[in-house]
């Protein structure tokens, strides 16, 4: 006789009844991962985290970029550096005077 002729009807009935227990378990996972509230909340979750992870990155990028700015303007003991904050500024002072005078001018047409 084989392992399988050996069972009696009592315990293929459990068998049977766990495979059931375990079929409907398995069918309301089912049903809970393609519920459309489930689904927003997952995407909603990874859009979150990819917006953290970019504006994370962005932070970063900004300030190592406002760190090395500071550094062309700031001697290593924090005082600034006139040699290069004078041509800077003269140089921005010159664009807006520019950008206001070709404003003006063209209001006067």
């Amino acid at each position: 006789m084989s392992e399988a002729d050996a069972r009696t009807p009592a315990q293929i009935e459990a068998d049977i009844v766990r495979r059931r227990q375990d079929l409907a378990a398995a069918l309301d996972e089912i049903a809970v991962r393609v519920h459309p509230k489930t689904i927003a909340a997952d995407t909603k979750a990874k859009v979150a985290a990819a917006v953290d992870r970019t504006a994370g990155k962005a932070y970063v990028t900004v300030n190592r970029a406002v760190s090395e700015a500071r550094g062309q303007f700031t001697t290593e003991d924090g005082s600034p550096r006139l040699d290069r904050i004078v041509p800077v500024a003269v140089g921005v002072v010159a664009v807006v005077a520019v950008v206001a005078g070709l404003s003006w001018r063209r209001r006067r047409r």
